[in-house]
């Protein structure tokens, strides 16, 4: 498994400036985001568990996976939660043409305004870059585009088959604070570790008298 950063530096933050890494430290909140879905079974579990503590979230949907998925979708929307464009085939902007790039994400875009009842989604345009890697030509011409570049200030690296159950829970424990944005994903590779530290995140954080918000 190839290095990555848990915690995201001040540094970065700074530098990438008119990105979104975080929120206001000030509220006792949090904004437990999920990528690469929508899953089928997954991410049904992953509603399921938020709606027990009536928290809400944001889903970064690959626009091929909504088009397979879409009643899937469509119920992510319908218990309130957002959904953000994750790019239609899960593209490394690094490692993709800008045309391509920006081609697939208006396909993913496409595909989530298929759905009638996002007139607020409309407005907001979130946008996460798979793998957190895009060029900053490619994020310029998206903001002007209207998107907000949504990145996170925590990486639970459910996606890391190398770590412990117990590891991943404890990446995001030791690192959340007011305002994180969190990473996790509602994928079959990390389907294990989700489902192992989603619901211990729940109740920690609840018993804390937290507030999970969307973004």
């Amino acid at each position: 498994m190839k290095k990555y950063i848990v915690k995201t530096p001040s540094l970065i933050k700074i530098i990438f400036c008119k990105w979104i890494w975080s929120f206001s430290k000030k509220e006792k909140d949090i904004y437990l985001t999920f990528d690469d879905g929508p899953t089928p079974d997954i991410t049904d579990w992953t509603l399921n568990e938020l709606k027990k503590h009536n928290a809400k979230a944001t889903f970064f949907c690959i626009g091929k996976n909504i088009l397979e998925h879409p009643t899937v979708f469509q119920k992510i929307i319908n218990e309130g939660h957002s959904v953000g464009n994750h790019t239609h085939n899960h593209l490394n902007g690094l490692k993709t043409e800008k045309e391509e790039y920006l081609n697939n994400a208006e396909s993913a875009e496409n595909s989530i305004q298929q759905f009638n009842n996002l007139t607020s989604q409309k407005k907001s345009m979130l946008f996460r870059p798979p793998y957190g890697k895009l060029t900053l030509n490619q994020a310029s011409i998206l903001r002007k585009k209207g998107y907000k570049i949504i990145m996170w200030d925590v990486l639970s690296a459910d996606f890391d088959t190398t770590i412990s159950n117990k590891k991943c829970l404890e990446n995001v424990i030791k690192n959340t604070q007011n305002g994180s944005i969190i990473v996790f994903h509602d994928s079959i590779k990390a389907s294990e570790k989700l489902k192992y530290v989603l619901p211990k995140i729940l109740d920690f954080y609840a018993s804390k008298n937290y507030t999970f918000k969307s973004i």
